[in-house]
């Protein structure tokens, strides 16, 4: 194509936010909810909150780098090109972490839930069903269409609108307006504690992955300079005040987070509690489908990124830059990542699996804010007449650094043995890959390769 050719700019903000509404999920806090409980002793709510600021101070860094860079590669990109190529390969390798581990925690999930829903399957019967069938269908090259998604966004709104309304219900039946308004889930000075509370919201911050999707379409919409930025913030705020109104009304139906006959379905028995057998089915139909439809995106994408590295010869390339001759897929970084996503589902829990994902992402995230930071603030000085600000420019990048390193250090330490294991892994490639970092490092944006 002409070097000339671009993308017609035809999104509009409220497009944007659609898109990374799609993306987050609005059922994204409920598989986390029993296990943000117990890990914060009855402050799941509060753990949203304090994620939320962090992840708004990041958005700002991802909208911002996004106009400045409007690529699809994401974190590899903005850190890549706005400190160093070497370490945004570092922050790809971190990101393919956790697409590595987005088949993983699904399949637990889903697995879990239908051994709960029907009992004679054994979990491990059903985590085979579900990493076999997620591959079987990206082998074929099936894909999500956007029709296909809006009418799984309207589903799941029904459903939670629904069990909103009872919820309230509930409340109001059992205890009047007294139930429905309290300061328990946000403070309870009984079982409140600081390490606690940053452990669990280590883990309920996985309510926001994906807010950053937003910036790979910032060549397709009008204005991105300003819509970026705020699409992406305003993705992360409604995600979070959506999420926190559901367990909110969670924890106000459910008070005693010790009391769950399974943690990681807690939210299903809160649906039975206020809905019956019919809530508590549709909200566990709603959940197969959201976790099944981010193993096959998660798989897609990782297969996407192994695919590079091959390709680029950082991998074996006869194995991993393969493409099936029929459907022109890399089908054998499918049975890969298929295997992959079994072999955590049976090692890892939930929360197990969740964490070494966030330890890849918050690196990432990271990664970003001392990008923006060093792009518009440190390298901005004096460039094209940019007037750096104190304020704008290296105040909003330092502080979501700061709240990221600060929920990135709460994971447990196995998590960040894992992780720094895996970090590990990707300075020995990166160092091989680039003769010792003397020449540029490999593509790893899975949307670019």
């Amino acid at each position: 194509m002409p070097s000339t050719a671009r993308l017609r700019r035809d999104l509009t903000l409220w497009d944007l936010i659609f898109y990374g509404i799609v993306l987050v999920q609005p059922v994204a806090p409920m598989p986390l909810f029993g296990i943000t409980q117990v890990d914060s002793r009855g402050h799941a709510a509060l753990t949203l909150l304090i994620g939320m600021a962090a992840m708004l101070l990041t958005a700002v860094s991802y909208g911002r780098m996004a106009a400045l860079y409007p690529s699809a590669g994401s974190a590899y990109v903005y850190v890549g090109r706005g400190l160093n190529p070497h370490l945004g390969f570092l922050a790809g390798w971190g990101m393919l972490l956790c697409y590595l581990m987005f088949p993983v925690i699904n399949v637990v999930y889903v697995a879990v839930t239908l051994h709960r829903l029907f009992p004679p399957i054994p979990f491990t019967l059903a985590a085979v069903l579900c990493a076999a069938t997620f591959t079987f269908l990206n082998l074929r090259g099936i894909r999500s269409t956007r029709r296909a998604n809006q009418i799984l966004l309207t589903v799941m709104c029904a459903v939670i609108g629904s069990f909103m309304v009872l919820a309230v219900r509930h409340l109001l039946q059992a205890q009047g307006w007294g139930g429905i308004f309290s300061a328990a889930p946000f403070y309870d000075r009984r079982t409140f504690d600081l390490q606690s509370l940053r452990t669990a919201t280590a883990f309920s911050v996985l309510t926001y992955l994906g807010f950053d999707g937003v910036t790979t379409l910032a060549e397709d919409v009008h204005n991105p300079r300003r819509n970026v930025p705020l699409a992406t913030v305003l993705t992360v705020l409604l995600t979070g005040l959506f999420s926190c109104l559901q367990v909110y009304l969670g924890q106000r139906v459910w008070p005693d987070y010790h009391g769950f006959p399974n943690v990681e379905t807690a939210f299903m028995d809160v649906c039975q509690r206020v809905g019956g057998a019919a809530l508590y089915n549709a909200m566990a139909a709603i959940l197969i489908v959201a976790c099944f439809g981010t193993a096959l995106a998660g798989q897609v994408s990782s297969a996407r990124i192994l695919f590079s590295m091959g390709r680029e010869n950082v991998l074996p390339r006869k194995v991993f830059a393969y493409l099936d001759p029929r459907r022109n897929t890399p089908s054998w970084n499918y049975y890969l990542v298929g295997l992959l996503g079994l072999g955590g589902a049976v090692l890892f829990s939930f929360e197990q699996g969740a964490d070494v994902l966030n330890f890849g992402s918050f690196l990432a995230f990271m990664g970003v804010n001392i990008a923006a930071f060093w792009q518009f603030y440190v390298a901005g000085r004096g460039q094209d007449g940019h007037a750096t600000h104190l304020l704008a420019d290296a105040i909003p990048p330092l502080l979501g650094f700061l709240c990221c390193l600060a929920i990135w250090w709460g994971l447990p330490a196995m998590t960040k043995l894992i992780g720094g294991s895996w970090l590990l892994l990707g300075i020995v490639i990166a160092a091989v890959a680039t003769h010792g970092f003397r020449t540029p490092p490999p593509l790893l944006a899975p949307d670019e390769a």
